[in-house]
């Protein structure tokens, strides 16, 4: 049977046994083939932008003796779909521009779509703010580290099917005793879950982009421009907001007012 990575392992783990599932930007049909191996899929759709990967995966389909249980398809995002071909929808190793990108362009093949599996490698922020203006509710965030790497994967579904709503995610969050507080456009970047569980590797994460954040603050500051002056105000506030979250959350869950 095959194996995948760990990042593709906990992006299985997240499709539903029964899934119709349409994977876009399939690299080499990775996903699909291990969910059909083991009976997790009852279809699937591997979508390829370009020839060459698309009969790459092709190849891989047919030495896995799936050919008859995914189809390889050659087209741009969810082009390769048709409306109500496919229930869950993967798009995982691109960056959130991209893949707000490719939902955008391919809303009208999410209707019957009931569950989204997105893995941005970066432009996280992105994402969930498409998911936030189009009615989709996120149910899920996970994180993991691998050579070197971290990766966040967001699960999300419409706001018909969603155990909460949007303005319940994103409500502000305090910590008791703090003056600490992470509004709306702030667990758009941190992650509304991963705020609430502040797993190790997540704040890791963000120390690690508090480091580029400074660099670019100091880059700033070598410039009398205006404007540059007051972006560098501007990102030196959201980078002490950060820090604050970063600190609060380590210590103590937070709280929805």
């Amino acid at each position: 049977m095959l194996r995948l990575s760990k990042r593709l392992e906990m992006i299985a783990e997240e499709v539903p046994p029964g899934s119709r599932l349409a994977d876009i930007g399939s690299d080499h049909a990775l996903l699909p083939i291990y969910l059909a191996e083991r009976g997790a899929i009852v279809r699937g759709i591997a979508g390829e932008v370009n020839a060459g990967p698309r009969d790459a995966a092709d190849r891989n389909v047919r030495a896995h003796g799936m050919a008859g249980l995914i189809d390889v398809r050659l087209g741009d995002g969810l082009s390769v779909v048709k409306a109500g071909e496919a229930d869950v929808v993967t798009i995982a190793g691109m960056g959130g521009a991209l893949i707000a990108s490719i939902l955008g362009q391919g809303l009208d093949k999410l209707s019957g779509v009931r569950r989204l599996v997105l893995q941005p490698n970066v432009g996280e922020f992105i994402v969930r703010e498409w998911l936030y203006a189009h009615g989709w509710v996120l149910t899920g965030e996970r994180i993991l580290e691998e050579d070197g790497k971290i990766y966040e994967i967001l699960t999300a579904v419409p706001e018909g099917d969603a155990p909460l709503t949007n303005s319940k995610l994103y409500r502000e969050r305090r910590w008791p005793g703090e003056q600490a507080a992470a509004g709306r456009e702030l667990l758009l970047k941190l992650g509304p879950y991963l705020t609430d569980q502040a797993p190790p590797v997540w704040a890791a994460k963000w120390e690690r982009e508090l480091d580029k954040l400074q660099m670019i603050a100091d880059q700033l500051g070598n410039s009398n421009a205006e404007a540059s002056q007051q972006k560098r105000t501007e990102l030196l506030n959201e980078m002490e907001q950060i820090r604050e979250v970063l600190r609060c959350s380590q210590k103590v869950k937070p709280s929805s007012n």
